[in-house]
Order: structure tokens, then sequence, then C-alpha cells
């Protein structure tokens, strides 16, 4: 496939510059000629976009090319330095900090879907039963790490002080009645880790792909109403209007990717549209 697509760019690129060599106007060869490349986690991101491609793209026009990334910052490298055309596993939070910290200029498009965090042992089968001084696992990024906090907070395992606008840091941990260990670990790592702990605060997404089902082993899950934590195509600035991207965005939004979250995930994962 891709020794056929290398094919057909060098004969297009030829093309082009016999044209412009002819005195040709249009020398540029359509961005709507070319795969539109999408990174994304495997789990569900991957599989969504797998749906679509198999399903839904050869009817729209659209040829994918999906590229899957195992962790949360190479899929916004290879976006900025224009390695990929979008990419699709990411919340609004996140992209917020990540825009702050490595100076991208991104546009979010509209949400697709969400995955709650969860509460996850493999020792307890209540939160009630947590013993004081439990060690307890949460993502490490600043977005990831705000929402485990405040899960805990919503399960009255901590209180948070007040940061406004402000992500909470384990540094806001105002009354910690249990005196829990909060150790931070690198989001697709957390999994790892639930041998070694007592509770961990897992993403949807690296549950799913450790084999935990969310609606049934989580002791405790994130809310979905008016959860602002959605996930979302991404794009460069400037290039939202690209006809692939539209065709793509449009697709993400229809009835039957609907039907494919809504029966794939059984509420591990919900639509956010």
């Amino acid at each position: 496939m891709r020794s056929r697509r290398l094919t057909s760019l060098l004969a297009a690129s030829a093309a082009t510059a016999l044209l412009a060599a002819c005195g040709g106007g249009e020398a540029e060869l359509s961005a709507a000629d070319e795969p539109l490349r999408v990174g994304a986690s495997p789990v569900p991101h991957a599989e969504i976009l797998r749906f679509v491609d198999e399903n839904l793209a050869a009817d729209a026009g659209l040829d994918l090319d999906i590229v899957e990334f195992t962790d949360y910052v190479q899929p916004n490298v290879a976006l900025d330095d224009g390695s990929l055309d979008a990419n699709y596993f990411q919340t609004i939070p996140y992209l917020e900090e990540q825009e702050a910290s490595a100076g991208y200029d991104f546009t979010p498009l509209a949400p697709v879907h969400i995955e709650p965090l969860g509460i996850y042992s493999q020792s307890l089968t209540d939160l009630a039963a947590l013993p004081d001084g439990a060690t307890v696992a949460i993502p490490n990024d600043p977005t990831n790490a705000a929402r485990a906090l405040r899960l805990l907070e919503a399960n009255g395992l901590i209180t948070l002080a007040d940061t406004g606008d402000a992500a909470p840091t384990s540094m806001d941990v105002q009354d910690n009645p249990k005196d829990l260990k909060i150790s931070e670990v690198e989001a697709a790592q957390v999994p790892r880790s639930l041998a070694d702990v007592d509770i961990a605060v897992i993403n949807g997404n690296y549950a799913i792909e450790a084999d935990l089902v969310p609606a049934e082993d989580a002791l405790a899950l994130e809310s979905a109403e008016g959860n602002p934590n959605a996930n979302l195509l991404v794009v460069r600035t400037g290039t939202e209007d690209d006809e692939r991207i539209q065709q793509l965005e449009g697709l993400l939004h229809s009835a039957e990717v609907r039907q494919f979250i809504e029966d794939t995930y059984e509420g591990a994962v919900i639509p956010a549209f």
C-alpha cells in the first residue's frame, strides 16, 4: 500500500514539474489528492478511525493514513512538525496545557467522545475499605493529574484547595484524612502499577488496553455529564478548512460512528455529540 502511494506521489511530482516547466498555471498538487495522515492513541481513537476508514471513508472519497502513538506527547510533536495532518487523542484542557508549555498553534474541532477516568484496585472491591496510608497512582501530566485529584476529591478521599482557574496539583491537597501517598506515573504506565499500589486512577483508553472494563471494574468513574474532557480532532491552525479534514470531521460525528462507539465500548467510551 505504501509503495503504491509512493509511486503515485512520485508520478504526481513529475507531472507537476512538467506543468511548471511548460508554464502551466497550477503547479501545486492539491492537498485533496493526498492521504490524510492522522495520529491517534491505539484505543479507542485508532479503532474509531479504522471503523471510519473501513466503512465510511471510501464513499466520502477520503483516503486515511492512521498512525498509532502509545504516549500523549509525540502526537502533538508530529502534528507541529508536519508529519501529521491531524491528531485524535486529546482533550481541550490537555491541548491548552500543551500549547502553553510547548508554544503550539493548534485548533481543536468538535468533541467526539468522552473516556471517563476511573479508580481501580487489585486488592479492594470498595473504596470504603481503603486503609489509612494507602498508596495511590495517578497520571503525571498536569491535565490528567488534575482530573485524577478531582475524582479522588469527588469520592471523599481528599479535599483540594481552591485554585481558581488553575489546574490543581498534588501540592494543592488541603485535607488528606487517610494520609494517602500519591504517586505520579506516566499515564500509559499507570495500569502496570496496579499490583504495587492500593488504588490507581487510570485514563479510559489505557484501562481498556489493560483489559479492564470501566463500567464493571472501576470502583468509581468520572461523571460524563458536564465533563469538559471530551476527546476531539486537532489540527494545525490554518488547516481546519482542508477538505479532507472537514470530511473526516463530518464522519466522526455521524450516526454510524455514534452507534459503533455505543456498541463497542458499552459505556467505557461515551459519544459527546
